[in-house]
């Protein structure tokens, strides 16, 4: 990306150099629909709410719409309103006259006016205030906004994208989200899947990251093997797409299988610090019992790794039932949505260690 302005969290763009769009949306059928959906919708100026965990590429897909739109000459505006202070997000996505508050020496003009036949692009919109929601909605209902300071009216032909990574229903039943700014900004959603939901495209995002990777560091990082393949597939992903260049540019750098091999999210050690009760009495019972939990997660977690995730040959080799594996798993939080479901479908199929 070309970044030509960058303020406290916000940045004008110009969308260059995406990557293909097979590396954006990849081959699954959860992508593939919302490719189909996505085509039907750039060449419109209504507003789109992307949905989805940290990670999953809200971003690039906002680019990417942009790019494709009729707004694609102007200029796409970025700004992250999880990283600008509340008291400093209205002046700047409305900008401020010279003299509206202590240190406002000249006028300036805001993210909205720089967004001005362009694509406004409102990254994490849940952390917004309540009082800021009610100025984008205006802006949102007429196109019409007013600078810090200054009593005119002014209008910004601009199209609206929001993104977060929050629930906006539980946020308004919360109190922290105003409804009549989600309806607005919810004309058109798309909710982009966790990478553990479309495992069938890591290998596809994996090769292109190494690619580009020994390109940018200048390396010549061999390709993956099939098995370092299925063993990235296998992995939780809880970082999603971002996690996965990280873990492939280490494997670049470092130029070595072990250097990308996965590894398990580190776990709170049982012994770790405890907290003591106000009568000066230690839990014992309740830290034995975490740590009984931690041993076991992590012997679960060995056991599904070396049998490549399958788990019943993971039950075998623990010598528990089926049904008991499943329910450690979840107990342990190993297991991804994705496969929750299968999981059900298979549990009465199985019969507990021991019973005939």
């Amino acid at each position: 990306m070309a970044v030509s302005k960058h303020t406290n969290g916000g940045s004008t763009q110009r969308a260059v150099g995406l990557p293909p769009e097979e590396i954006i949306f990849g081959r699954s059928e959860a992508m593939i629909s919302i490719r189909q959906k996505v085509h039907k919708v750039v060449t419109t100026d209504v507003p789109i709410l992307i949905q989805g965990e940290n990670g999953t590429g809200k971003g690039l897909l906002a680019q990417y719409i942009h790019a494709r739109s009729a707004m694609s000459s102007g200029a796409f505006v970025k700004v992250n309103c999880a990283a600008i202070p509340g008291a400093l997000l209205e002046s700047e996505l409305f900008g401020y006259e010279k003299g509206a508050f202590t240190d406002a020496h000249a006028s300036r003009p805001g993210y909205v006016e720089m967004a001005h036949r362009g694509t406004l692009f409102l990254d994490e919109i849940a952390d917004l205030d309540l009082s800021l929601q009610a100025k984008v909605l205006q802006l949102l209902q007429d196109g019409q906004f007013s600078r810090i300071g200054d009593r005119q009216e002014r209008r910004a032909e601009t199209r609206v994208i929001c993104a977060t990574n929050r629930d906006l229903r539980k946020e308004i039943e919360a109190g922290r989200f105003r409804h009549d700014l989600f309806y607005r900004i919810n004309v058109i959603s798309i909710n982009l899947p966790s990478l553990r939901e479309r495992r069938e495209d890591v290998a596809l995002l994996a090769n292109y990251f190494l690619g580009q990777l020994n390109a940018r560091f200048d390396r010549d990082a061999p390709p993956f093997s099939e098995q370092s393949l299925d063993s990235l597939a296998s992995r939780e992903w809880r970082g999603n797409i971002r996690e996965l260049e990280n873990v492939v540019a280490r494997y670049a750098i470092l130029g070595s299988l072990e250097s990308f091999e996965p590894e398990r999210p580190p776990r709170h050690s049982s012994g770790v610090p405890y907290q003591v009760g106000l009568d000066g009495t230690i839990p014992l019972k309740r830290i034995a019992k975490q740590a009984v939990r931690e041993m076991e997660g992590n012997l679960i977690f060995n056991a599904l790794r070396e049998n490549k995730w399958n788990r019943r040959k993971a039950a075998l080799a623990l010598n528990i039932s089926y049904r008991a594996l499943i329910y450690k798993i979840r107990e342990a939080g190993l297991s991804p949505k994705g496969n929750r479901k299968r999981a059900q479908a298979e549990l009465p199929h199985d019969r507990p260690t021991g019973m005939k």
